[in-house]
């Protein structure tokens, strides 16, 4: 029996596809499999059977035994040229905003948050990217549509400040300037109940694990825990950061659970 690690395998699959002129979607597709799950798989996040092994060997013409060789070795890979080159390894994201939804998650947030002394206006748009994100790397759709952007203190939706002012012009929720801890904290109460019958159960599942998991936190920390989240990390400060990079996040940012060895005969 041979042992290797999945980050090793993962590494191996990369680089064999790209020597062979593959992009993820490429690959993906001959495999028949969601470009995500291949991504997942290059990463050393997922386990592979040794069916799909087989099928990764085939399509990219190299033996099982050779690819979990211990000698393994390429003899040409493709190394990206350009970013629009990089950029090819990405399928585009185009989110569209649910506004209706995207109010209702707001008020659940802070239906359940708003109590908080610690919870301003920083940690509610965390609050709102955490579940945006994590939604989507799980179920590779868009929970609000928001674009979030690359700013200093983390990533923050677009047309937010639109969107609270036209809440609280509909006296939906209320926002008021306070002190946390000798820091200038801007803070949101809700005034009605959320509608919860625009959030399915997957969804409010999702929610409900950010806010138990970063609810208590301080913004500060919240933020700087934002800036090693990979899909800030692979953007540009300024850029609208893309979904894609969900799927390449690790632990703790992961939202899937994968297991660390595959044992293959």
């Amino acid at each position: 029996m041979k042992t290797i690690t999945q980050k090793e395998l993962g590494i191996r699959i990369s680089e064999l596809r790209k020597s062979k002129g593959y992009s993820q979607d490429e690959l993906a597709k001959l495999l028949e499999m969601s470009r995500p799950s291949l991504t997942q798989i290059e990463l050393g996040n997922r386990n592979l059977s040794v069916i799909e092994l087989k099928k990764i060997a085939d399509n990219l013409s190299v033996s099982i035994d050779k690819l979990l060789s211990k000698n393994f070795q390429i003899e040409t890979i493709n190394i990206p040229s350009n970013d629009d080159d990089y950029k090819g390894e990405f399928r585009i994201s185009v989110p569209k905003l649910k506004i209706d939804k995207f109010k209702d998650i707001l008020l659940y947030i802070l239906e359940k948050c708003a109590g908080k002394p610690n919870v301003g206006e920083t940690l509610l748009y965390k609050l709102l990217y955490f579940s945006d994100f994590n939604y989507y790397e799980i179920y590779e759709e868009h929970l609000t549509g928001a674009e979030y952007r690359k700013l200093p203190f983390g990533p923050v939706p677009q047309k937010i400040d639109s969107i609270i002012n036209q809440m609280i012009e509909d006296k939906m929720i209320a926002r008021f300037k306070t002190e946390y801890h000798g820091y200038p904290q801007t803070r949101y109460i809700p005034l009605i109940k959320p509608n919860l019958k625009n959030l399915i159960a997957s969804e409010k599942d999702v929610i409900d694990k950010v806010i138990d998991q970063y609810s208590d936190w301080s913004a500060s920390a919240i933020s700087d825990y934002s800036h090693k989240d990979m899909p800030w990390l692979a953007s540009k400060e300024g850029e609208v950061i893309d979904y894609e990079f969900a799927f390449y996040r690790e632990y703790p940012y992961s939202a899937r659970t994968y297991d660390e060895e595959i044992n293959v005969l």
